[in-house]
């Protein structure tokens, strides 16, 4: 038997250095994954932070957020001011997909439990969740799941949603560590996204309000300077339908003045009342008031349905405290977009308020035309009187004086009807002198010039064009009342039915008052369209009818209609 010695020696310590070479190399491997674990997490903190358009920076932390995880499936949920999804940003499904699933998630389910309760959230089995209550059709089967929340400043902004991890396997802690990790970064990169969204919002506006200040100091009309403030309005909000409704003077009303963009044609033209619409609501308060959803809110009960196809909604008033409400200024967006945030409403304020400024400016700019216009009546008026009457009338003494010196009869004859026609030349002088001088406090305020006037501007608001007004005659003087109120009255059906069927780019108001009244509305719309109604036409045929006169109604030979009123004038 051999010694102990003559034996080979023992395994053991041979076998802990294998094990203990197997565990560094483990240990190794772990370390290497980890390091290139911090530098893909470094990496998308760098990448997400990257960028300064909100949209962009969204978009990047999702796909950063699918990488360091290992995910198939990602998205990013912001919530909204009703604690909703107000915006979904998938990761790992086509278009084709999203379109076949339908609407996106506003935050039921599991996807809702993260808005409840903004913690950490990791299922091995979504369906095993008490929340879950299953997917849509066409929607992609989801096991495994990880959600983080967002903060900003504090408040939860949205939420990081990731779904099947690869290769068959969960997410771990590790996952939700280096996801939480994100999420900070995203944190502050959205919140730089956002100071630098706010700045270009705030430089926009203020470059809009200096385009607005130009154009009220360049002395344009209030109705250039109220589409400029709707165009840059609608063009910064972003929105889909953008309106001016005005209060017309004695009224407590709202008229619809501008509509553009999405149902304008449902809005162009209404009138609303303070109580139950929604620009009401704008007028009464003083402030800005906003809708998460105009089709469904609450505070309109009148005016007939128009709000098909938008969502969210803001309104502001156009007036100062001192002057009072003059209209209101709305904005509108399409179903299912965002609600309008503190950044682009807040300054809606100041920018209606310069409408109530460019309105107040036409005002005083009408006035003071107003007082030039009749100084000007007044001068021409004493010029006719005392220079032109004054010689027609030491003309006609001169004639009548010369008369017993001519002995031809036909001569005296001619001489005669020559001094006669100086008289009703005098007379007509006379009467137009009256005309000149009356006031808008006196006779011509519900004179048939002053009220055709008002007629033709009201219809341009409509139209969004002032049609040509020409005026010939004593119409003040020679058409009596009835007539005038039927002559006002055809004319308003006129200009309406054009602006309702003709689609005219201009137009023009005649008004002749000589042995008949000519009243005369063209215009270069479509025509008259083959059986199309035509009770409006009958209504203005029948009030010519009733008062002895006729009407005519054709298209014209290129385009366009002409409609003719003629009644006779007493002698």
């Amino acid at each position: 038997m051999g010694s102990a010695s003559d034996e080979g020696p023992a395994p053991l310590p041979h076998l802990r250095l294998d094990e203990l070479l197997d565990e560094l190399q483990a240990r190794l491997d772990a370390a290497r994954g980890t390091r290139d674990r911090v530098h893909s997490l470094l990496e998308a903190v760098l990448a997400v932070g990257r960028d300064l358009e909100l949209a962009q920076v969204l978009r990047h932390i999702v796909d950063a957020a699918v990488t360091l995880v290992d995910a198939k499936y990602g998205a990013l949920g912001v919530i909204g001011e009703d604690q909703r999804l107000a915006q979904f940003i998938p990761v790992g499904v086509t278009d084709e997909q999203i379109a076949r699933i339908g609407p996106l998630p506003s935050g039921h389910g599991v996807l809702g439990e993260l808005i409840r309760h903004p913690e950490p959230l990791r299922l091995a089995e979504i369906s095993d969740h008490p929340s879950s209550y299953g997917f849509p059709s066409h929607h992609p089967q989801m096991h495994t799941f990880l959600g983080v929340p967002i903060r900003v400043r504090g408040k939860v902004f949205g939420n990081l949603y990731l779904a099947e991890k690869r290769r068959g396997r969960e997410f771990d802690a590790e996952d939700e560590s280096v996801l939480s990790t994100l999420g900070v970064a995203a944190g502050v990169a959205i919140e730089n996204a956002r100071l630098y969204t706010r700045a270009r919002l705030r430089e926009r506006w203020l470059t809009a309000s200096a385009e607005v200040t130009s154009s009220l100091l360049s002395g344009s009309s209030e109705q250039d300077v109220l589409n400029l403030l709707l165009t840059r309005a609608s063009e910064i909000a972003g929105a889909d339908l953008s309106v001016v409704a005005l209060r017309p003077a004695g009224s407590t009303d709202l008229e619809v003045h501008l509509a553009s963009g999405l149902g304008e044609r449902e809005h162009q033209g209404l009138v609303l009342p303070l109580e139950g619409s929604f620009i009401g609501a704008a007028a009464r308060s003083g402030g800005l008031v906003v809708s998460t959803d105009v089709q469904k809110d609450p505070r309109i009960t009148a005016g007939p349905p128009r709000w098909e196809g938008l969502g969210p909604a803001v309104a502001v008033p156009i007036g100062t405290p001192k002057g009072g409400v003059r209209g209101v200024l709305m904005l509108a967006r399409a179903q299912g977009k965002p609600l309008f945030d503190a950044d682009e409403s807040d300054p809606l304020l100041g920018f209606a308020g310069q409408a109530a400024v460019a309105m107040e400016l036409a005002e005083r700019r009408r006035d003071s035309e107003q007082v030039a216009l009749l100084q000007e009546r007044d001068r021409i008026a004493r010029d006719l009187h005392d220079l032109a009457i004054q010689r027609l009338f030491a003309t006609g003494m001169t004639l009548q004086g010369a008369v017993r010196f001519i002995d031809h009869p036909e001569a005296s004859d001619r001489v005669l009807r020559a001094i006669d026609d100086l008289d009703e030349t005098v007379k007509t002088i006379r009467a137009t002198i009256f005309g000149l001088r009356a006031r808008e406090a006196g006779p011509a305020a519900t004179g048939l010039r002053s009220r055709t006037v008002d007629v033709v501007a009201r219809a341009g608001a409509v139209l969004g064009f002032t049609p040509d007004l020409r005026m010939t005659g004593l119409l003040d003087v020679a058409v009596p009342p009835q007539v005038a109120d039927e002559a006002i009255a055809v004319l308003e059906e006129a200009l309406s039915n054009a602006a309702r069927h003709s689609g005219a780019s201009s137009m023009e108001v005649s008004l002749t008052a000589g042995a008949d009244l000519l009243v005369t509305v063209t215009d270069n719309g479509t025509g008259l369209s083959e059986g199309g109604r035509r009770s409006g036409l009958a209504n203005l045929a029948e009030r010519a009818a009733a008062l002895g006169g006729s009407f005519d109604a054709h298209t014209l030979p290129h385009s366009g209609t002409e409609l003719v009123w003629r009644v006779p004038l007493p002698s």
